[in-house]
């Protein structure tokens, strides 16, 4: 299904469109300030290349400086009109200071780097933004809607609680609803970063963005738009870039006081020394370039790190505590493994090759888009196994799946799985076939006949050993693991 715009129904998303005209502006000023920098940095190579000729240098750092300066004083004049006193009146008046005294380059430099700053804060601002994107793309922009049923495509934005949506595999969750036709299985990693499919019955609650792995599900919508999981979800992190630290507040409490000390100190300055040079260094030497720059451009830098890598931070205070952890609690799945299940083991009954018990149950799961088939499939591909035909399959999300393969008929699945379909487990010694702890078995049976288990597990994560010895490093004392694994 196309991705549409949940407010307007169009095929494209609203907030990607401002996204982008924030993404260009933000790249026009990026090219403007380093033009301006290069300005100013020219004045100082023309000093060196040119000392006889000081002509060239003050004009190159005039310009930097204007083309830095004025953008930054007119700010700090709409401030002043607008009854705002921020720190970046320090810096106007630094700037000016400067400009007045004839140090050009300076007055650009201190414009330089302030705006250099904003520009990394609004730059890592859009990723934030852009991992928002994301997950307003995962709602499809049209659904299926079955009407006295009939089944006609609408636009997500026109649903509402009690209506009817059907979703075929591939095909990703309009809204949140509970299913009251079909089964399947669905990958909500997205909403519960949980990595391996979620199997769903009827009367199973779905979320709004989760894809659909295997059957044709019909759903009953009981939350739409910002109501939904995911919905609320993007609402926290728009939420988390609005708090602020101690630190910020404390700055922001503080500034109506700084800039008018700063003036004092000036004044003073002028009067014991009598010499304006002195006030307006200090004015210069008081701009507040670092204090501006490193705190908000930090916090905003973390939460998009932290978003483009699927953690959602709700309070950026959690930023500044996480330096004094001594404890972390890790999830499994998806965390320290990869989530995806891989075959560690083949067991045949006696009489049946490994090849074969492969051979029959890949052939049968390879339409199939679940991840116990995916991995059967990869291993079947790195034996070198040609699959057989397989023809008639029927798969039931959470049990397992039938199918006839060279004429054969074929379930792989779950134990009571193959016992609902009358398979026999004489040939099948559980004193010497068991399932290792930690594996999921899938049992086969060919023509009624169980001929073994195979063995799926999810594989540790290469990095996670490094990760674990990296936190015990920073000084983390107590590292637990928590899952539902057996």
């Amino acid at each position: 299904m196309s991705s549409g715009c949940a407010c307007c129904g169009s095929s494209t998303s609203c907030s990607s469109v401002n996204s982008e005209k924030q993404q260009n502006l933000a790249i026009l000023r990026l090219v403007a300030t380093f033009l301006g920098g290069a300005l100013v940095l020219n004045s100082y190579l023309a000093t060196w290349i040119f000392p006889e000729d000081e002509v060239r240098a003050e004009i190159s750092a005039i310009l930097g400086a204007i083309f830095l300066g004025a953008p930054l004083i007119i700010g700090a004049i709409k401030d002043l009109l607008n009854g705002k006193l921020t720190m970046y009146e320090m810096a106007a008046l630094a700037v000016v200071a400067s400009f007045s005294l004839g140090y050009y380059a300076e007055a650009g430099l201190v414009s330089f780097f302030l705006y250099l700053g904003e520009l990394i804060e609004s730059r890592t601002a859009l990723g934030a933004k852009a991992a928002i994107e994301d997950l307003v793309k995962l709602t499809p922009g049209t659904a299926h809607k079955i009407v006295d049923g009939k089944e006609t495509d609408c636009e997500v934005s026109l649903l509402k609680k009690g209506d009817i949506v059907r979703v075929r595999p591939g095909e990703n969750v309009p809204a949140d609803g509970n299913i009251i036709k079909g089964s399947s299985s669905l990958n909500e990693a997205s909403v519960t970063g949980e990595s391996l499919p979620a199997d769903k019955q009827e009367g199973s609650s779905v979320f709004a963005g989760t894809e659909n792995y295997t059957g044709v599900i019909d759903v009953e919508v009981s939350k739409v738009g910002d109501d939904t999981t995911l919905g609320k979800v993007r609402h926290l992190i728009l939420e988390a870039e609005s708090t602020r630290i101690p630190l910020m507040n404390i700055i922001d409490r503080h500034v109506q006081w700084y800039t008018p000390t700063i003036l004092m100190v000036a004044a003073l300055i002028i009067f014991f020394t009598g010499n304006p040079r002195y006030a307006i260094a200090a004015l210069v030497a008081a701009c507040p370039c670092a204090l501006v720059m490193a705190t908000p451009t930090a916090m905003v830098a973390g939460l998009s790190c932290a978003a483009r890598l699927g953690i959602l931070i709700k309070n950026v205070t959690h930023l500044e505590s996480a330096g004094t952890l001594t404890a972390v609690i890790c999830d499994k799945t998806g965390t320290l493994t990869t989530g995806k299940l891989a075959v560690s083991k083949l067991t045949p009954v006696d009489g049946v090759e490994a090849s074969h018990l492969l051979f029959i149950a890949a052939s049968a799961e390879k339409s199939s888009n679940h991840p116990v088939a995916k991995a059967m499939a990869n291993v079947a591909k790195e034996a070198n196994l040609e699959l057989g035909d397989c023809q008639e399959m029927k798969e039931v999300s959470g049990k397992g799946i039938t199918a006839l393969v060279d004429k054969k008929k074929i379930v792989v699945g779950r134990e009571l799985w193959l016992k609902e379909n009358k398979c026999d487990f004489t040939k099948f010694n559980k004193d010497k076939i068991t399932s290792e702890e930690g594996l999921s078995s899938m049992f086969v049976a060919e023509d009624g006949e169980c001929i073994g288990l195979i063995g799926l597990e999810d594989h540790a994560r290469p990095e996670a050993r490094m990760a674990m010895e990296e936190l015990k490093s920073l000084g983390i004392k107590s590292i637990t693991m928590l899952t539902g694994d057996k």
